[in-house]
Parts: C-alpha cells; sequence; structure tokens
C-alpha cells in the first residue's frame, strides 16, 4: 500500500511572535501606512488556500509587513515578489523569508515600475493583505495597468470589499464596482474578525477575490464608459437622463435601450457599454 501523502504543515506567526519581533526591533504598527499585521495563523492558511495557487505560482503581495503570509505562501511552494514601502521592516522581512523562494522589492506599489518587477513571468497572482488606506487604488491600478496579473485574493476592509464586488442594485455599488467588473468579476469569499490583527481595527474585513476577464466583457472600452459611470455617479440621487444631460441626450439613451429615469446603480456593465456605443453612434 502506497504511504499516505499529509499536507505541508504551513509555519507562520503567531501574535506573540508579531509582538516579540516588534519589541526586539524597537517598531510599532505605523498608521501612516495603513499596517495592521496578521497574527492569526489560521487565517494565513485560509487565505493560502483560498488563493488557489501552488507550486511554482508567481505571487505577488503588496505589503507583507512581517512575513506572516508571505510564509504561508512561500511554504506551499509559491515563487513570491513581496513589495515592501516600509523600509524598517525590510531587514526583518529578509530574515525571516531567507531560504525561502521569495524575492523583496523595496517601493510602493503604486509607483514602482510593474513592467521591470514582474519581468520574469507572463502570468501572476496578487495576494495580499492590504493596506487599509491604499486598498481601492491599489487594486484599481493593478486591473487598469498590469495585466499580467490575472488574479486577485485581497484582504481589504469589509466596506471595501463590498464596493469592490458589488452589482447592479446593491447598496456598495459605484465607480470603484464599475471599474472591477469592466476587468474581471469580483466576489467576497470570507470575513476576517478584527481580532486577528495587531493592532486590532475597528472595522471588520473581508476576503475578495478578483479573476481578470480572458477577453473585452464588452464593446465599448473603459476611455468609453468611465466618463458617463463617473457623471452618473457624482450625482447619484439624480435619473440618468439628468446627470448625463451634458454627454448624452435623452433620445440616445433610449435608443441605448436604457431607461431614462434609470439611476446609476441599477445600470449594469451591459447597459454602460450600450450607452457608450450610442454617445459614439449619435
Amino acid at each position: 500500500m502506497a504511504a499516505l501523502r499529509h499536507p505541508p504543515v504551513v509555519v507562520t506567526h503567531s501574535g506573540a511572535d508579531i509582538r516579540a519581533l516588534l519589541d526586539r526591533h524597537g517598531l510599532t504598527a505605523r498608521k501612516s501606512l495603513g499596517q495592521n499585521f496578521v497574527i492569526d495563523p489560521n487565517t494565513v492558511r485560509k487565505i493560502a488556500s483560498l488563493s488557489g495557487v501552488g507550486e511554482g505560482d508567481r505571487v505577488i503581495e503588496i505589503g507583507p509587513g512581517l512575513g506572516s503570509l508571505t510564509l504561508a505562501l512561500a511554504d506551499i511552494g509559491a515563487r513570491v515578489t513581496a513589495v515592501e514601502m516600509d523600509e524598517d521592516l525590510v531587514p526583518i522581512l529578509r530574515e525571516i523569508v531567507a531560504g525561502h523562494d521569495v524575492q523583496i522589492v523595496v517601493g510602493d506599489a503604486l509607483q514602482i515600475d510593474w513592467d521591470e518587477t514582474l519581468a520574469d513571468g507572463d502570468r501572476w497572482s496578487l495576494v495580499a493583505n492590504l493596506p487599509y488606506n491604499v486598498a481601492t487604488p491599489v487594486v484599481l491600478d493593478l486591473l487598469r495597468t498590469v495585466p499580467k496579473i490575472e488574479s486577485m485574493l485581497v484582504m481589504v476592509q469589509l466596506e471595501v470589499a463590498e464596493r469592490l464586488a458589488a452589482g447592479p442594485g446593491d447598496a456598495a455599488i459605484g465607480i470603484p464596482s464599475v471599474v472591477v467588473a469592466f476587468h474581471g468579476e469580483a466576489r467576497i469569499v470570507g470575513r476576517v474578525p478584527p481580532t486577528v490583527f495587531h493592532p486590532r481595527p475597528r472595522v471588520e474585513s473581508a476576503l475578495v477575490r478578483i479573476d481578470r476577464h480572458e477577453g473585452p466583457p464588452i464593446d465599448a472600452s473603459l476611455a468609453e464608459i468611465e466618463p458617463l459611470v463617473r457623471a452618473a455617479y457624482n450625482q447619484r440621487r439624480k435619473m440618468i437622463r439628468k446627470s448625463l444631460g451634458g454627454l448624452v441626450d435623452e433620445a440616445t439613451i433610449v435608443a441605448a435601450g436604457v431607461e431614462p429615469t434609470a439611476r446609476p446603480e441599477t445600470l449594469s456593465l451591459d447597459d454602460w457599454g450600450r450607452l457608450a456605443d450610442a454617445r459614439v453612434g449619435s
């Protein structure tokens, strides 16, 4: 009989480990950088598992902090590139991940050269506990400009997660929701309590998975639909015949098969695409 194969034991930080590391180096979590370190090994194991990455897969992690999630990803065989902007943490992080297939890049995820950073592979996944203060711009920027990143599993504030994954009719839907929907399919795959972080935030967090579309989901480009989306959501209490009045007249809205009395939160990505197409053709 063949020997039973057991899953690898993922070794990562406990809460005591995190606190001891910070104390030893005279550091504290920096609120200005949105730092909340994960102190629960089960949480990072869950994130690594839900990410779907495995042996040899290339992974980008933004905001690795003290390496809890980094270790979990490396121990399941992923090839991790960790982007950290807090230079005080970098020496500790290098020591923690020594011996693992982890490359550390020092820089701001909103400013680094992604072509250079991802030069050694064509297919990447983002798996990260994103700093609260930059989560939305980071996700949207990577969706817009870094097509090599084919999937994302990110931990963010619950209200941000709801906004990223919202669809027509959802209370949280807004401009970010439409931009995300243009690039991929987003869904909330888990909720995370404040108790798994140090320091403990005052809000609940959630895990959002985004899988990039293989091809354009609609005929119109994002550049064509975004001015309409922004105009409508900047006056979201108004009917679109009012909020879009300076961009699309009512006859064009009707020609697009959209109800002029609709409000933006009821419109689907297809609706925005038809509005953009009708605007171009009018």
